[in-house]
């Protein structure tokens, strides 16, 4: 093969894939309280019995929550960091239900 074609032979294109990976997003127990339309504020821990409890303690260290807020508010600056950063994939691990049931299931008791 001569110099001349050698150059004109297509090189891989080395390309880049910009994700965001985030781990134990909980919107739950308290966050949801604040949002426009909150969900029950019933928990069944043996230690707590509403949400609202975690929204108090939250106050109580930081001062006070706003009430009925954007749901972006949720997310902080990490969404300026997002319009910042243009990722191509957003993979965030949940930690929490999305349902309309009103079940849970119950925990086996640490006295049995």
């Amino acid at each position: 093969m001569s110099v001349g074609v050698q150059s004109r032979v297509a090189q891989p294109r080395q390309r880049s894939v910009r994700l965001f990976l985030c781990g134990d997003v909980m919107t739950g127990r308290g966050i949801d309280q604040v949002l426009p339309y909150p969900s029950s504020p019933v928990l069944h821990e043996d230690y707590v019995q509403s949400a609202m409890d975690y929204v108090q303690l939250a106050e109580a260290a930081n001062g006070p929550i706003p009430r009925r807020v954007n749901p972006a508010y949720i997310w902080g600056v990490a969404l300026d960091e997002f319009n910042r950063v243009q990722p191509v994939a957003r993979i965030i691990n949940l930690e929490t239900s999305i349902t309309h049931s009103d079940e849970y299931a119950r925990r086996a008791s640490t006295t049995e």
